[in-house]
């Protein structure tokens, strides 16, 4: 008898090895990995489809062409709706329309929407902050270069590293809304510099 309770309890416990295994197998085929990477890209659109900012950061776009086919369609199938989440080639993009741009974010079909939202949020408050909400093509063409800080400050390499943008604008040192935007104050410099050497010219061949 004992024998025979050995033998039992040996093969009950293998079975039960193999089964542990069988659903470990079955939940690992199920569940995607897990990822930090969780933004895909995130680009800015004008009122007709073009780009004027984009970040990418995976390969699911590896070629610039690939990329403005999917900005295009994203464009087509968003820009005329009501809603603020679209699904498309198996991606989950939030977007935000203002004036005549349009905000993108995207992510896998697995992701967290309401992630999704807060970058999206995330961004388009900080470049509000920025522009001094005028929040339109003409002036983010002339602040083009700290868009590209307020991404990179957002997200870097697919990783989610700020959702608040009073935070943003802490980091990158922005000027307070009362005062002239970063794109602005620059050009002021430029021109008040160029202007002051066309005086002294003047000066010296008077």
């Amino acid at each position: 008898d004992s024998g025979w309770q050995l033998s039992v309890g040996f093969d009950w416990r293998h079975v039960v090895a193999i089964s542990g295994s069988a659903r470990e197998m079955e939940t690992s085929t199920l569940l995607p990995e897990p990822s930090l990477y969780v933004v895909k890209a995130m680009f800015i659109l004008d009122n007709e489809g073009q780009r004027l900012v984009a970040k990418y950061y995976d390969e699911t776009f590896p070629s610039a062409k690939e990329q403005k086919s999917f900005e295009q369609n994203t464009f087509n199938k968003t820009h005329k709706a009501d809603g603020e989440i679209a699904f498309l080639e198996g991606m989950t993009i939030v977007y935000k329309s203002s004036i005549d741009l349009f905000f993108y974010v995207v992510g896998s079909c697995h992701e967290n929407e309401l992630m999704l939202v807060s970058v999206l949020t995330c961004l388009f408050e900080s470049l509000s902050h920025m522009l001094r909400k005028n929040v339109e093509k003409r002036s983010l063409l002339d602040n083009l270069d700290s868009a590209f800080l307020v991404m990179d400050e957002i997200v870097d390499g697919g990783v989610i590293l700020e959702c608040d943008s009073q935070q943003v604008i802490q980091k990158l040192n922005f000027r307070t809304a009362s005062e002239p935007a970063y794109g602005f104050v620059l050009f002021d410099y430029i021109t008040g510099t160029a202007e002051q050497s066309s005086s002294v010219s003047r000066k010296c061949q008077t």
